[in-house]
């Protein structure tokens, strides 16, 4: 894989389609904000890439407040959990950022996370979102 330059374009699926031709168990694949907010998807509809978003933001929020509970540190690497017949690995992808990967039930978790982490290696500045800023209220005199 690599690594992009600052001129390529903000569209950012084809990473995801290029992780899953490393890894033909990928199912699908979803970046997101870490507020659930779908920034680039593969191998989903519109829907799937919605529900996995939302679903991976609020699993990877509760990693990062058990381990600010336990740890206190409010790290997280990785969440991984072992579905009936897949498996879902949600890793910190850069400032605000999650990549979240579903894949087959006989995929091997060490070859899926590595090649993860070599893609938000190889493009972590890429990944990061932006902070969101309250929008302001309406006048209403």
């Amino acid at each position: 894989m690599s690594a992009v330059s600052p001129n390529q374009s903000t569209d950012l699926a084809w990473l995801l389609k290029n992780l899953a031709q490393e890894v033909p168990d990928i199912r699908g694949s979803v970046l997101l904000s870490s507020d659930g907010m779908v920034k680039a998807a593969h191998g989903l509809d519109r829907s799937g890439s919605e529900y996995l978003a939302a679903l991976a933001s609020g699993l990877f929020s509760m990693a990062r407040s058990a381990s600010t509970k336990f740890d206190g540190r409010g790290e997280v690497r990785q969440v991984v959990a072992e579905l009936h017949p897949s498996q879902l690995f949600i890793s910190w992808a850069g400032y605000n950022s999650v990549l979240a990967v579903l894949a087959k039930g006989e995929a091997d978790p060490a070859v899926v996370g590595y090649e993860m982490a070599r893609l938000i290696k190889a493009v972590r500045p890429f990944l990061d979102t932006a902070a969101r800023t309250p929008s302001a209220a309406p006048d209403r005199s």
